[in-house]
């Protein structure tokens, strides 16, 4: 009789059992440690996203309330009417429970009020012209995150609930991208890739780094193309199973949206702190000893066994 290796999030997995192997479960179990890392840099951002990457969001406090044009969730939902009370309110409750959340206290009471607070604090973003879209998978992570519940940065323990959540993560992520190349199809046309989109952008927000590409011909249209395939080639990221995969897929993606800021000024750090969330962060200290033991650092010193004493 076969041993079975019990999971935190309630389920069991039996070693050698034919039909679980690593492609024929999805989502498989995540360690509790890798929500734990997450979950901190998640709500951590908040802070850094109200007062610096959204700060604007405060300027509607100041907006008459019959300029406010709710987006749809929040005309299908009895939400308050943005005064410049409520804009405060939401302000800084949402401050205080990312604060607290990040402790990793009342995981579950908290990262409600988090995702509830934040939902609201971007209803009332969006209401007033464009919709961002870089806003929904971190908007997904804050909604699954209260639902694992506890989990320590050294609890190496495999939970299902943690792979669900990361799984719904993975999959909002893939969403974004893919949902931007139907909304480019659907508002632009075939024009948005064959037209002059990114000459347009850098033209307006490049810098040094990206003018050069002006001057190359069908430099940008390529670039174009190759950014629609790319999305529409989304879902092919719901096939990364493997730690390494995951890694690099997430150093891609980061790598994308830092080469774009850096030659137009434009990143979607929300969804980049959703990206995080591939990331196996439970392996990060043995990582960091392999790569020390490698460089010499952290090598204890050999220390010769004492001889007889010399001569005289």
């Amino acid at each position: 009789m076969s041993a079975s290796t019990g999971t935190a999030g309630g389920g069991s997995a039996v070693p050698g059992a034919p039909g679980r192997g690593r492609w024929s479960r999805w989502p498989e179990p995540v360690p509790l440690a890798r929500i734990a890392v997450f979950r901190t840099i998640a709500y951590l951002f908040i802070p850094v996203d109200v007062f610096l990457t959204t700060a604007w969001v405060r300027a509607h406090a100041a907006v008459p309330t019959e300029y406010y044009q709710p987006v749809l969730v929040g005309q299908w939902l009895p939400l308050p009417t943005p005064t410049s009370t409520v804009v405060h309110v939401v302000q800084w409750a949402l401050v205080a429970a990312a604060v607290a959340a990040a402790t990793g206290r009342a995981p579950r009471l908290l990262g409600t009020a988090v995702f509830l607070l934040y939902f609201e604090w971007m209803v009332i973003a969006m209401s007033y012209g464009k919709v961002d879209h870089d806003r929904f998978a971190f908007l997904v992570a804050l909604a699954v995150l209260p639902t694992i519940g506890r989990a320590r940065w050294r609890d190496r323990r495999p939970s299902e609930a943690a792979g669900w959540a990361m799984a719904v993560v993975l999959l909002a992520v893939m969403l974004t991208y893919f949902l931007a190349a139907w909304a480019k199809m659907r508002f632009g046309g075939w024009d948005w890739a064959s037209g002059s989109t990114l000459a347009w952008a850098v033209l307006r927000r490049g810098t040094d780094l990206a003018t050069w590409t002006l001057e190359v011909p069908g430099l940008l249209l390529a670039a174009q193309w190759v950014m629609l395939v790319l999305e529409f080639a989304a879902p092919l990221m719901l096939l990364v199973r493997s730690d390494r995969a995951r890694v690099a897929l997430a150093a891609f993606l980061l790598g994308f949206h830092l080469m774009t800021f850096a030659g137009v000024m434009i990143i979607f750090l929300p969804h980049c702190v959703a990206i995080l969330s591939l990331v196996p962060w439970e392996r990060v200290p043995e990582a960091g000893r392999r790569l020390g033991s490698r460089i010499g650092i952290g090598e204890r010193a050999q220390v010769q066994p004492a001889g007889p004493a010399p001569p005289d």
